[in-house]
C-alpha cells in the first residue's frame, strides 16, 4: 500500500431495508478488508432497532442515518454520499446491502489500480454469489456476450465499463463532476443515470478484473428474443416493472442515450406484441415510458 493510499480517508456507504440478515454479512465483509475503510455509513430505509445494533457493533467507526421515508436506492446513495463528503471522504465505496466484497482485498486492490492507472471512479467484477466465476451481470464485448469472470484473464482494467454500487469506488472529486443519484429515479435505472454522466464528464473510470463483488445473479429479469440477439427485460414483479420502464423512457431521453430510443421502441414491441401476444403489457410499457420522457415522477 502506498502513502497515499494509506493516508487518503475512504468511506464506505451502504444502502439498506428489511434486510438486516444480509447487511450483517455485507458488514462483516467490509470490516475484513485488509486496508479498512475510515468510516461507515449506512443509510436505513426501514428504520429497526436490529439494523442499528448491526451497524454499531460492526467493528468500524460507523454513522446510522436511519430515514422515515423510503428514499430508494437513489435517494438512499444520494445521502449517504453526500453524507460521507461532509464528513472528508477523498473516496466513497459504495455497497448495496444483499452484495458483499468477495474477500479481504477488494478495497486495495481499487485503490491501487485507480491511482496506478488514474482512475476516478473503479468498480469491482460483479460475480454470482453462487458461482463466483460467472458475472452476475453479463458483458457484452463486440458481438459477444461473456459470462465468466475468467474470459478477461491478462486484463487489468476495463476501461468505461462499471457496474455501479455494486462495490463501486468514486474519487470525491468525480462526485463533484457526475454528482450523486437523482431522488427522483427512486430504484431501477439510477446507476445507469450515473453510468450516463461518468461516460459524458470524460473522466476515466473502469472495471478492475482482479478485485470481485459477490452479488445474486441478475439475469432472470432478461427474456432472449430474435434467436437471443437481443433480450428485454421483463420483472415479474408489477413495482419493479413500474418503476423499470417509467425510468427507462426517462433515460432514453437523456442526452448520450437517445440513439438508444429505435432500439428500445423495436426489441420491447416484438417482445410484448409477438413474443409474449400481450397487447396489455405493450400498452402499458408505452405509458411508462411516456410518463418517464415527460419527467412524471409519481411513485404509481
Amino acid at each position: 500500500m502506498t502513502a497515499a493510499q494509506a493516508s487518503a480517508t475512504v468511506i464506505a456507504v451502504i444502502v439498506t431495508r428489511d434486510r438486516p440478515e444480509l447487511l450483517s454479512l455485507s458488514l462483516a465483509a467490509v470490516a475484513a478488508q485488509s486496508r479498512r475503510p475510515d468510516h461507515l455509513v449506512v443509510v436505513d430505509n426501514g428504520p429497526a432497532d436490529e439494523v442499528r445494533h448491526a451497524v454499531e457493533t460492526c467493528g468500524l467507526p460507523a454513522t446510522y442515518l436511519p430515514s422515515t421515508r423510503n428514499l430508494g436506492g437513489a435517494g438512499g446513495f444520494a445521502l449517504g454520499m453526500l453524507h460521507a463528503l461532509a464528513l472528508g471522504a477523498d473516496w466513497v465505496w459504495c455497497a448495496d446491502d444483499d452484495g458483499r466484497p468477495a474477500d479481504d482485498g477488494v478495497l486495495a486492490t481499487l485503490l491501487s489500480a485507480a491511482e496506478r492507472h488514474g482512475l476516478a471512479e473503479a468498480s469491482p467484477m460483479v460475480t454470482d454469489m453462487a458461482d463466483p466465476d460467472q458475472l452476475a451481470f453479463p458483458l457484452r464485448r463486440g458481438l459477444r456476450w461473456r459470462r465468466r469472470r475468467s474470459d478477461f484473464a491478462g486484463i487489468e482494467v476495463l476501461p468505461g465499463y462499471a457496474s455501479l454500487f455494486n462495490g463501486a469506488l468514486f474519487r470525491a472529486d468525480a462526485l463533484d463532476v457526475v454528482g450523486v443519484p437523482d431522488y427522483r429515479l427512486f430504484f431501477r435505472g439510477d446507476e445507469t443515470e450515473i453510468h450516463r454522466r461518468l461516460v459524458r464528464s470524460g473522466l476515466s473510470f473502469g472495471t478492475v478484473v482482479d478485485a470481485a463483488y459477490l452479488h445474486p445473479e441478475g439475469t432472470t429479469e432478461f427474456h432472449p428474443i430474435l434467436g437471443g440477439r437481443l433480450s428485454a427485460q421483463y420483472p415479474a414483479n408489477e413495482v419493479k416493472r413500474f418503476f423499470t420502464y417509467r425510468n427507462r423512457g426517462y433515460l432514453m431521453a437523456q442526452p448520450g442515450m437517445r440513439w438508444l430510443l429505435p432500439l428500445e421502441w423495436i426489441r420491447f414491441g416484438y417482445f410484448f406484441l409477438v413474443h409474449r401476444r400481450d397487447r396489455a403489457g405493450w400498452r402499458e410499457w408505452v405509458r411508462l415510458t411516456t410518463a418517464g420522457r415527460r419527467e412524471r415522477f409519481t411513485r404509481g
